[in-house]
């Protein structure tokens, strides 16, 4: 049985254990919690997160996101260094099967919907809300995502020929998609994140909860450069803008 799969189901049945992880929390969010105002929700974080710029403009975020921006063009420089290993390397073939795309899929979108159904099954509302909150993070960074990779173009690694030049993949693909044609940045990664943050925040008095939330997160991204779909470059972003997002804009 796929690993998302089993975890899902873990997590099904396992109410009472869930229920258990929000005590010794705070209260649960005054936020509403319900399907039909996180609709509402994810409206209002999109008009917050493409309002940031102005924000900056008034002196506010600039030395993270410099921070940010310096760190991805060194990385978006290095990737005709680092791109070669990763495509001519066989040595992470049995990870790739476990960690493909179809599977980290479902294992973003299993958490919160497990921690959702069983937070209704132990009459949770903090289980409940947590899922909600998670499944917002996804929705506001996919929408951001979607706009930059139609925007860039860029090409993905395995769309390079052997022997093509990994240095000139900006603008290169034409094609266009709801959820992005290009590479900039990972959609699975910043996905991983967003859901990795609103779990590492809600549940951060139980220390290991962190630790395996960004630490299952950042396998995801790695798993993107393995594949063969993603730079590293790409990675960086869509975990510095899911940590931002789930952070400030849909947990503020």
């Amino acid at each position: 049985m796929p690993w998302p799969i089993l975890t899902g189901l873990l997590l099904l049945s396992m109410p009472n254990h869930i229920a258990g992880l929000s005590e010794f929390q705070p209260a649960p969010s005054p936020r509403p919690a319900s399907f039909s105002d996180s609709i509402a929700n994810i409206a209002s974080a999109q008009t917050r997160i493409w309002r940031f710029p102005a924000a900056m403009a008034r002196g506010r975020h600039w030395k993270a996101v410099a921070a940010v921006t310096a760190t991805t063009a060194a990385l978006v420089a290095l990737d005709p260094v680092t791109g070669p290993y990763f495509r001519r390397t066989s040595d992470f073939r049995r990870f790739n099967a476990i960690f493909s795309g179809s599977n980290t899929t479902l294992a973003i979108a299993a958490l919160p919907a497990s921690f959702y159904v069983a937070g209704l099954l132990g009459k949770n509302s903090y289980a409940r809300t947590t899922a909600l909150l998670a499944g917002e993070a996804i929705a506001g960074s996919e929408i951001l995502t979607s706009v930059m990779k139609n925007a860039g173009h860029r090409l993905r690694p395995a769309a390079i020929p052997p022997q093509g030049d990994l240095a000139n993949t900006w603008f290169r693909d034409k094609g266009y998609s709801m959820g992005g044609a290009g590479s900039f940045p990972s959609g699975h990664t910043i996905a991983a994140f967003s859901v990795a943050t609103v779990f590492a925040q809600r549940y951060r008095h139980h220390r290991w909860v962190p630790y395996v939330a960004y630490g299952l997160a950042g396998v995801i991204g790695f798993s993107r450069v393995t594949l063969l779909s993603h730079f590293p470059s790409d990675v960086f972003m869509g975990a510095a803008l899911g940590y931002s997002i789930s952070r400030f804009v849909v947990l503020r």
